[in-house]
């Protein structure tokens, strides 16, 4: 009799903590921000404790301007060119605090975090979150590039949402420190995402520069993505191949050459 009672004990509360899961608010669908990136620049999306997310990055190496349609068409629009790929995880640590790992093929790896401080409401206009990054290059044995910044959110209903997010990221500049001026850069993520179908979105972003190491032009992307359950599939053109805080503050290339993309993410929740 003992025994049973003990496990009836056990199994209510193992149904009442799932219960408590299941009543999480993070684990609703928010059809404003649908995932936690817009294309490089994250959202204020929250990840769910102890749940996690998975992402591919993908940017072809050849620009489409380069040659005519007819080489543009021989090469498949840039599939048959290399590309820089990057594979990300990121894990719920806590209610509202999310980490996570970034690595591109060129051997950069980033190590990143997110802390929600609040969700926008009734009574508040904004959702806000802290970030803070770095990435280093050489597989994390070269280079390191520290960033912190914020990111501000302002939901438009079901139609998408807005960000601005000033970063600083230090060391930008992959030259030896002793041999530059401007070793750090401040940048202002401007990014934004519209609902244009129940499913269907478009998404674009820029990232100036206001200070500091700013080579190149600024990163610029925009694209089209759809949602199916807990996948995200995006298409995308850009000025360059950033996807970590700290390549995002060297810009793009050029504004004349734009390289197709894609991302792909999915939830595990």
């Amino acid at each position: 009799m003992r025994t049973l009672i003990l496990f009836v004990l056990a199994f209510t509360l193992v149904a009442a903590n799932a219960s408590a899961q299941d009543d999480d608010p993070d684990l609703d669908l928010s059809v404003s921000q649908p995932d936690f990136t817009v294309v490089t620049l994250p959202t204020t999306l929250r990840l769910p404790r102890f749940k996690s997310a998975f992402r591919v990055t993908h940017r072809f190496g050849r620009p489409l301007g380069d040659g005519g349609f007819g080489d543009l068409a021989g090469d498949l629009f840039g599939l048959d060119a290399g590309a820089q790929i990057g594979l990300e995880y990121r894990f719920g640590v806590m209610r509202g605090l999310q980490a996570g790992i970034h690595r591109t093929s060129n051997k950069t790896i980033e190590f990143f975090s997110q802390y929600d401080v609040m969700q926008q409401t009734a009574s508040r206009p904004v959702g806000l979150g802290i970030l803070a990054s770095i990435d280093g290059t050489n597989n994390f044995r070269d280079s390191y590039s520290p960033a912190l910044g914020v990111a501000v959110s302002r939901n438009l209903g079901s139609r998408g949402a807005l960000y601005v997010q000033p970063v600083w990221v230090n060391n930008s500049n992959p030259e030896p420190q002793e041999l530059v001026d401007d070793n750090d850069t401040v940048l202002i993520g401007l990014a934004a995402r519209v609902r244009v179908r129940p499913t269907v979105y478009l998404v674009g972003e820029v990232a100036p520069r206001l200070y500091g190491f700013d080579p190149g032009v600024s990163h610029g992307t925009f694209g089209i993505e759809k949602r199916a359950g807990g996948h995200t599939f995006q298409l995308n053109f850009s000025n360059g191949f950033a996807t970590t805080m700290g390549q995002l503050a060297r810009g793009g290339f050029t504004n004349d050459d734009w390289y197709l993309g894609f991302n792909i993410s999915r939830k595990f929740f």
